[in-house]
């Protein structure tokens, strides 16, 4: 069983260089995110959704301001323990699933085991038991392109899950979904976030994911704040 960790985001600024100047997406966001708790991010495509998520997940460095998670300021962190704490503490979900084409759906799953050094069988072992959780055990050995948006969606979830993260980040988890697979991804959310004591950070434009979310915030201008009730 995971914990979650806690996220404290303090006047981060983030900005990027175009052609006629600098463009800044974030501007001085502050925001705490409980250990364990189910934050959505919404807002319109541009706003900055996407770079707060990287930079919480260590993707990218802080330009300005401090990023604190599960009490360790990653500014601070060297390249070496940057990896780390992407490797253990944190779980990736992303819009396009990402995917390895050449390989099953237990086979993805595994690769994260691998290089955290399992035998193949303790990754193959790890990854039918996460893939029998999201509901695609008799799926185990197809691959991504045999199977459904929804099916990919959820073999990418159980990767993300492989290193028991303590803290999963989704980037519009649901955006080339239908209806129904969107609905079981949500499910699938709210459940991780319960079960695992896992700390789910989402951005989304879906509407559901919003409003399954315990905590939601709109992204707007660079500018973050509680949904307007």
């Amino acid at each position: 069983m995971t914990s979650g960790v806690g996220i404290v985001v303090q006047g981060v600024t983030h900005a990027y260089r175009v052609h006629d100047g600098d463009l800044v997406v974030l501007d001085d966001v502050s925001l705490e995110v409980a250990a364990g708790s189910f934050v959505s991010i919404v807002g319109p495509s541009g706003s900055g959704k996407s770079t707060l998520l990287a930079l919480i997940g260590g993707l990218e460095p802080t330009q300005r301001g401090e990023l604190v998670v599960g009490g360790r300021s990653l500014g601070s962190l060297s390249r070496n323990d940057l990896a780390e704490y992407r490797r253990t503490t944190v779980g990736f979900v992303f819009q396009h699933f990402g995917l390895l084409d050449t390989l099953t759906a237990s086979e993805n799953v595994a690769v994260a085991r691998l290089l955290a050094g399992d035998t193949r069988a303790e990754a193959r072992r790890r990854a039918v038991g996460l893939l029998d959780r999201v509901g695609l055990g008799e799926r185990a050995s197809h691959r991504p392109q045999q199977l459904s948006g929804g099916e990919r969606q959820r073999v990418a979830i159980a990767r993300a899950l492989a290193n028991e993260p303590s803290l999963l980040l989704a980037d519009e988890p649901t955006g080339n979904l239908d209806e129904e697979n969107g609905e079981r991804i949500v499910a699938l959310l709210q459940a991780i976030s319960v079960e695992n004591e896992c700390t789910v950070v989402a951005v989304t434009h879906d509407r559901r994911v919003a409003q399954t979310a315990a905590h939601r915030y709109v992204l707007s201008a660079g500018r973050i704040g509680p949904v307007p009730v």
